[in-house]
């Protein structure tokens, strides 16, 4: 299938490592052009230099997510160099579990606030394309209350209302918004590659999947992108659910 991406020019935040990092890859692999962002400097120019490689034109910047105009120049200089944005992606996450005030206002300001920063600054470029799309990154705790009470789970949750909302107010534009709930994922460095070690019983109840494995970020990748792409012309408003059968619920 032709995904239709050749030639446009997408923004993905939290783009160096892990799912960010293969989505990063494969929209580089179906000829589109990618801007990325990451707080480490070392992990962005490494994974501009994988996107160059597939013969399409990339660039990255390290930045704090949370930095509102830095996210916003960073996207006006990426559609300065591009030409455009057709499609952002907010992937960029803090990670942030802990049931604390600082922990709530972590979250809230990475993974909320940063991707109202990503969809504020991409916006008036979107306005502009055919082909417009976002694709937030969620999470499976969005939907099933797991591990306790944790911040985490509350933002993401906040965060697939966003997208829903953006998806409603914006379709008259033509412009598509989805969400995407991702599994357990696994890769070197990763939080999950800690937790095999580390948090064994978190590990083992990741692996009562349907598929009883974890994810490759590559697996996740495709579905993220598919979601971008003009393949998915008529898909907006929706919350893919891509875990492996690890949520138990009935998709309605």
């Amino acid at each position: 299938m032709d995904l239709g991406l050749r030639g446009l020019k997408a923004v993905v935040t939290g783009g160096s490592r892990g799912i960010g990092r293969a989505i990063v890859e494969c929209l580089a692999a179906e000829g589109c052009a990618v801007g990325l962002c990451a707080r480490g400097a070392a992990g962005v120019t490494e994974a501009a230099a994988a996107v160059e490689a597939h013969g399409v034109a990339a660039h990255g910047e390290a930045l704090d997510i949370s930095d509102r105009g830095a996210v916003g120049a960073w996207v006006e200089r990426c559609a300065d160099i591009f030409g455009g944005v057709d499609i952002a992606i907010g992937n960029a996450s803090a990670l942030s579990v802990e049931n604390t005030p600082e922990g709530w206002q972590k979250g809230y300001e990475v993974d909320l606030m940063g991707n109202v920063a990503l969809v504020d600054a991409a916006m008036p470029h979107l306005e502009q394309s055919d082909a417009a799309a976002i694709v937030l990154i969620a999470s499976t705790a969005a939907l099933e209350i797991y591990s306790g009470l944790r911040s985490y789970n509350a933002i993401k949750a906040a965060l697939i209302a966003y997208a829903a909302g953006l998806a409603d107010t914006h379709g008259p534009k033509g412009i598509r918004v989805n969400s995407l709930c991702p599994g357990a994922v696994e890769f070197p460095g990763g939080s999950w590659d800690s937790a095999r070690v580390g948090d064994t019983d978190a590990y083992a109840k990741m692996q009562s999947s349907a598929l009883r494995r974890l994810a490759a970020p590559e697996e996740l990748a495709k579905a993220v992108v598919f979601a971008a792409s003009p393949a998915a012309s008529f898909m907006t408003g929706a919350n893919l659910v891509v875990d492996g059968g690890l949520t138990k619920r009935v998709q309605y």
